[in-house]
């Protein structure tokens, strides 16, 4: 009697491929199925993770680390000038207009929108700046470890 995660299966001739349901077939061409194989060994494990690894040793450009939060900036920005131009066009132009109203609306909206975006893409800058000064000393402390265990 072999278990199958969690499903009992009573073999009374052996299993070859054919009898195999289509759903534990692998495919090769997808990567996600690959992550999935159980792996044999740590490296094969650590090659098979999709987050970053602590011993992948290549540096990162400045823009590669910034790039997201320079995005949600400027995204921000634009859409902050862009409520700011709103509102003050409702302000300005006359009251008798069946646009106004709805700038009165929209306006602020934008203005809110905006500015959250800008705030969020200001505040992500000094987090990923302490990240990066943990990881530097998370990589410090390892080669330490290494070198005073390994003598």
């Amino acid at each position: 009697m072999s278990s199958l995660r969690g499903f009992n299966l009573t073999l009374k001739e052996p299993m070859t491929m054919e009898v195999l349901p289509k759903a534990l077939e692998v495919d090769e061409r997808s990567p996600e199925s690959k992550d999935l194989l159980p792996s044999q060994t740590a490296s094969s494990l650590c090659i098979s993770s999709r987050s970053e690894s602590v011993w992948t040793t290549t540096p990162r450009s400045n823009w590669e680390i910034y790039r997201k939060p320079i995005v949600i900036m400027s995204v921000g920005a634009a859409i902050l000038l862009f409520g700011v131009a709103i509102t003050c066009v409702a302000y300005i132009l006359d009251e008798k207009n069946k646009v106004v109203p709805v700038l009165k609306m929209i306006g602020p909206a934008f203005l809110s929108l905006g500015l959250m975006m800008l705030v969020c893409g200001l505040v992500w800058v000094p987090i990923i700046k302490k990240k990066q000064k943990q990881r530097q000393k998370s990589n410090f402390f390892q080669s330490l470890k290494f070198f005073l265990l390994n003598r």
